[in-house]
């Protein structure tokens, strides 16, 4: 690449413009709108940088003292003032850089904890499609080591600019008034600093954004193979080597990037101590020959010395906390990047709860496809496949096949075109093959995930004009795969409803026919249920998990497989159980076994995304169609009597 007139000047200029993308005034409008709360810990930063950089000034004038009038004249009172100052002055420079300290560590602590909430809260607020497309453990990441790397930019970088800033101008004024011949030869090297850092600076940046990637997917790995499923799915499976082999990889690509890094800041500094090495000597050479010529005092030339230090030490402190700035606006790009993702689920303006809820719930001509979210732009959508899957990556659809992210979107209906109503206090049972979207239309109840077309009606109003904390209220639902927190099983329940007193948790209980069992256990109610509820079994966790829907009362009742890991026994008890908890209020209940939906006061029978039938269970059987189909499937011969069947129909 060829340079026009100005040499230096004009390599700097456009490698400037290289780097401005990267930290743009708007970034760093945005980075102090999280430094402004604390505008009080930052003056008095400010303040203590601006004293310790004067203070830093004093020590080379009283050597000057000493060799110029305090020796020569052997006057031993001022040699004692002098001493003195020379333990003054370190020691309130310490005590400022105490009080500087604190106030950092105020700052920084506070950001980070700004940063976490922010992040933290975002991401709750995120759709169900978000967390089915992003892995946990780059989250984590997010969460952890980029907004610590943005405190650092805050309370390390920031700081180093600012009082470095204040010690070069105060030194460079100093200089001057001593000798502005030398200064001016010791700033004439400034363009050999400047150089190296604007080249290093994009690549330490480049490897920055690598090394917080490369770290993003090892922890991923971490967080999926560390955890109870994964663990066990590792084991069964016998992958030990082939993941310790992956995660070796990961770690290696982590260890490389570090070494660059350390390698190319190494050399950086080893650049910057040869500039700053070549600028004293001449320095030295010239005042040499001022001395020699009676321009100045020895004193002097020593005093210079020692500011040329604090003049080049600040300088290469400054070029490399450009460097570090730079690639410290990562962590907070990255952050950002969290923050700006757009929310697909969300409260609209003048959303109101309902007063008093019947439970009259409603379809109207609902689609829905995983591959198109309502009401967003195409940019939009973008930035959340870029931050989930990268660019370039290949986007998953529901049938396990994958799309090119720049490949136009061809829309596959979860559900098409459905349309059905509950009225309230109805059971209403959903029954079709497995894919045929009978989950996905519980998914639209509690509204994680809105119709792509129509509509969902909850008492004749559209679920998009409640506001969601009020709608989960109204819904409880009881999903397929039971989740419960590595806590106390009075924990888990207190979930639903944080002020419900002993008695309504042993009654909640009771009506799941969990609570003789918690009562069997050595702690009781205060039993740890293990990482995701494992110390329980399978159909324990299910009866827990429907105790905490219990007791959260819901008007709207969902019930996915809610008995789908219960022996027949536990079944039974359930069953019965589950009739007295539908009582009042509006149900819909999935369910493979027909067994559980025979008594529905209406079936809605799915298949491919579309309703096909609907009706009571004795009115299906005659249409003789698929859920007739389904019910010769479920009872084989041999699998229920004749007498059973026919009992079983209203």
């Amino acid at each position: 690449m060829a340079f026009h007139s100005g040499g230096w000047w004009s390599f700097i200029r456009y490698d400037e413009e290289q780097d401005r993308p990267e930290v743009s005034p708007a970034l760093l409008r945005r980075v102090w709108a999280y430094a402004r709360p604390y505008w009080k810990g930052v003056a008095l930063m400010l303040l203590t940088m601006l004293a310790i950089s004067l203070l830093t000034l004093v020590p080379p004038l009283l050597i000057r003292d000493l060799i110029d009038r305090a020796l020569p004249e052997r006057d031993a009172m001022r040699l004692n003032l002098l001493a003195l100052g020379m333990v003054a002055v370190p020691l309130v420079n310490g005590l400022l850089g105490v009080a500087q300290r604190w106030a950092g560590a105020r700052i920084g602590e506070g950001i980070i904890f700004d940063l976490r909430r922010d992040v933290y809260a975002h991401l709750q607020r995120m759709s169900l499609r978000f967390f089915t497309n992003t892995r946990a453990g780059e989250l984590m990441s997010r969460l952890n080591n980029d907004v610590i790397g943005a405190q650092r930019a805050v309370t390390g970088t920031m700081v180093t600019i600012v009082s470095n800033l204040f010690s070069l101008v105060a030194t460079l004024a100093v200089m001057i008034s001593l000798e502005w011949r030398l200064t001016l030869l010791g700033v004439a090297i400034l363009p050999l600093f400047i150089l190296p850092a604007r080249r290093v600076g994009r690549t330490l940046r480049r490897l920055a954004r690598e090394s917080m990637d490369a770290n993003a997917h090892m922890n991923a790995q971490m967080n999926e193979t560390l955890n109870v499923s994964g663990a066990l799915l590792l084991k069964l499976f016998g992958r030990y080597v082939s993941e310790v082999r992956r995660f070796t990889e990961r770690a290696a690509q982590v260890r490389e990037i570090g070494v660059r890094q350390a390698v190319v800041g190494r050399w950086f500094f080893l650049a910057l101590s040869l500039v700053s090495a070549v600028g004293t000597a001449l320095v030295f050479w010239a005042g040499g020959y001022l001395v020699l010529q009676g321009a100045f005092t020895i004193g002097t030339i020593v005093a210079f010395s020692a500011y040329l230090r604090e003049l080049y030490g600040p300088l290469m402190a400054l070029t490399n906390a450009r460097v570090e700035f730079a690639t410290s606006m990562v962590s907070f790009e990255r952050v950002f990047e969290v923050l700006d993702l757009p929310l697909e689920i969300d409260n609209r303006p003048g959303a109101r709860p309902l007063g008093q809820v019947r439970g009259h719930v409603r379809f109207e001509r609902v689609s829905f496809s995983y591959d198109q979210a309502p009401q967003q732009s195409t940019a939009e959508l973008e930035e959340v496949r870029r931050f989930t899957w990268g660019r370039g990556a290949q986007l998953p659809l529901p049938g396990g096949k994958a799309r090119e992210s720049d490949r136009p979107i061809e829309e596959r209906w979860a559900l098409q075109d459905v349309s059905f109503e509950i009225l309230p206090g109805e059971v209403a049972a959903l029954v079709g093959p497995s894919g045929a979207g009978k989950t996905t239309i519980t998914y639209m109840l509690p509204r994680l995930y809105d119709p792509t077309r129509g509509r969902v009606l909850l008492d004749d109003r559209d679920l998009r004009d409640l506001p969601l904390d009020s709608l989960a209220r109204y819904v409880g639902m009881v999903t397929q795969e039971t989740y419960l927190f590595h806590a106390t099983i009075r924990e888990n329940l207190l979930y639903a409803r944080p002020e419900a007193t002993q008695e309504q948790i042993e009654a909640a209980c009771r009506v799941a026919n969990i609570h003789d069992f918690i009562r069997s256990l050595a702690d009781g109610y205060d039993t740890l249920v293990g990482e995701r509820g494992y110390r329980l079994s399978g159909g324990e966790k299910q009866r827990v998990a429907i105790a905490r829907v219990v007791l959260k009362d819901p008007r709207v009742l969902i019930l996915d497989e809610a008995t789908s890991h219960l022996d027949s026994q536990s079944e039974a008890l359930i069953q019965q159980a589950m009739e007295v908890i539908m009582q009042g209020r509006t149900s819909l209940v999935i369910a493979h076994r027909l067994s559980t939906v025979m008594g529905a006061d209406r079936i809605l029978v799915m298949d491919q995304g579309r309703l096909v039938e609907q009706g009571r269970h004795g009115e299906l059987l005659a249409q003789g169609g698929l859920y007739a189909d389904l019910f010769e499937t479920q009872f084989k011969p041999g699998r229920a009597s004749s007498e059973q069947v026919a009992a079983s129909a209203p």
